[in-house]
């Protein structure tokens, strides 16, 4: 693998850039591999990559429909954080963190990583009660939550001009997770998809799973595609919001369902926002990008849906909640929207587990799994590998379910 570093840069740039190696190969599709990984999102590639770093497997290949990098990883809103309710998820996200923290130098990959604390806008006591509750609760695990003054909110984020004393629901709290970051999330694709190569596990895009194949055996044999079959001893699904489609070709149901989620952009404009600034009173929740966009999402769309684009109602929902707290945005102009599959299990806790069919394992669920891609990667590749749960995943097996051992962990910003 090439690297990349400012002596690089300066070595490309004497001949006009024509000399840098392409980040991944396109290989010729075999028939048969030891791992295949349905989904070239950020959780599918981060399992390749550390199943060849930590593992040793590289007879990989990863199957993509579309284009590397194209589904929810580049659909959502960037943001890293750790402040969860449950004993079993806040170790999972404070690991996550952590890896985000290292993960350029990691990858050798400029991932734009920017470490820059997540502000909740408190507006009722039943909101403050419940998240001076989750801060107790993250201090046992070291991820950081502090509580601050409406007077410091307001200094920090100074745009925020709504939500006084004569307001609907005056803001009455702050609290402050310094953990929080934002990450470009292509380059998070981007980046993993490079570093597994490098070992040499092979990505195939356009190459779309028409179903899953079971030997005479009951076990997994491989997957059908749209180019032929291809033979596998191991096969993990990691396809965000098709889990289901997939799994039901083997006649396997999972307690999932398929939300739509939406995100839109402003126009860019001047430095307003430093920070990611959460409402979960009134749903929405926005940042600023590097290039001067507000970031800006809301709730899910109410019924299941696989649809990509935004509902009407949703959008004004979030917009109006928007504006009660910034009133001075109903001057900027949206640019873009987009939407991405969201899986929720019955207790909103992801699934990272061995199926009833020996060989396939899922990692689905995900509330917001841009954020928990490094670990989910990790700990998926741990399972794949060793057909044993990472300690950090084991109450997210599907076995719960079974014996009814929910983790009951709603969204933190805006689930209803």
């Amino acid at each position: 693998m090439q690297r990349y570093s400012v002596f690089s840069l300066a070595r490309n740039a004497l001949t006009h850039h024509r000399d840098w190696q392409p980040a991944w190969r396109s290989p010729p599709l075999k028939d048969a591999y030891d791992v295949v990984i349905v989904g070239a999102g950020g959780h599918g590639l981060a399992a390749a990559y550390y199943l060849a770093k930590n593992h040793g497997i590289t007879d990989v290949a990863v199957l993509e429909k579309g284009w590397l990098g194209g589904g929810n990883v580049a659909r959502n809103t960037v943001t890293i954080r750790s402040n969860y309710m449950r004993d079993e998820s806040i170790p999972f996200y404070v690991k996550t963190v952590a890896l985000f923290d290292g993960l350029t130098k990691d990858l050798n990959y400029n991932l734009m990583y920017s470490k820059r604390s997540m502000i909740d806008v408190v507006q009722t006591y039943p909101k403050l009660r419940e998240i001076k509750r989750r801060m107790l609760h993250m201090d046992l695990y070291g991820s950081t939550y502090e509580p601050i003054t409406v007077s410091e909110l307001r200094q920090r984020i100074p745009a925020l001009t709504g939500g006084g004393t004569d307001s609907r629901l005056p803001i009455i709290a702050g609290m402050v997770h310094t953990d929080a970051a934002v990450c470009r999330h292509d380059a998070v694709a981007w980046g993993y998809a490079r570093g597994a190569d490098a070992y040499g596990v092979e990505m195939h895009q356009n190459t779309a799973v028409k179903s899953l194949l079971r030997g005479s055996d009951g076990r997994i044999a491989g997957v059908e595609t749209n180019r032929g079959t291809v033979k596998a001893r191991k096969v993990a699904l990691a396809v965000s919001g098709h889990t289901t489609s997939l799994t039901e070709t083997l006649g396997l149901r999972l307690p999932l369902k398929t939300f739509n989620l939406t995100a839109f952009v402003s126009e860019p404009v001047k430095p307003l926002i430093d920070v990611v600034v959460n409402c979960p009173d009134i749903g929405v929740y926005l940042s600023q990008s590097d290039r001067g966009e507000l970031v800006i999402g809301g709730a899910p769309d109410p019924g299941q849906s696989f649809r990509r684009d935004i509902k009407q109602n949703v959008f004004e929902d979030a917009v109006a909640a928007m504006l009660e707290l910034f009133p001075a945005f109903k001057r900027l102009k949206l640019m873009r929207q987009w939407g991405g599959s969201l899986e929720i299990a019955h207790d909103a806790t992801p699934i990272v587990s061995r199926t009833a069919v020996p060989g396939l394992y899922i990692t689905a669920g995900w509330w917001g799994g841009f954020k928990a891609i490094p670990a989910g990667g990790f700990t998926l590749a741990h399972l794949v590998a060793k057909d044993e749960a990472h300690p950090l995943t084991e109450p997210f097996s599907l076995e719960r379910f079974r014996h009814l051992d929910f983790v009951l962990e709603s969204g933190t910003t805006t689930a209803r």
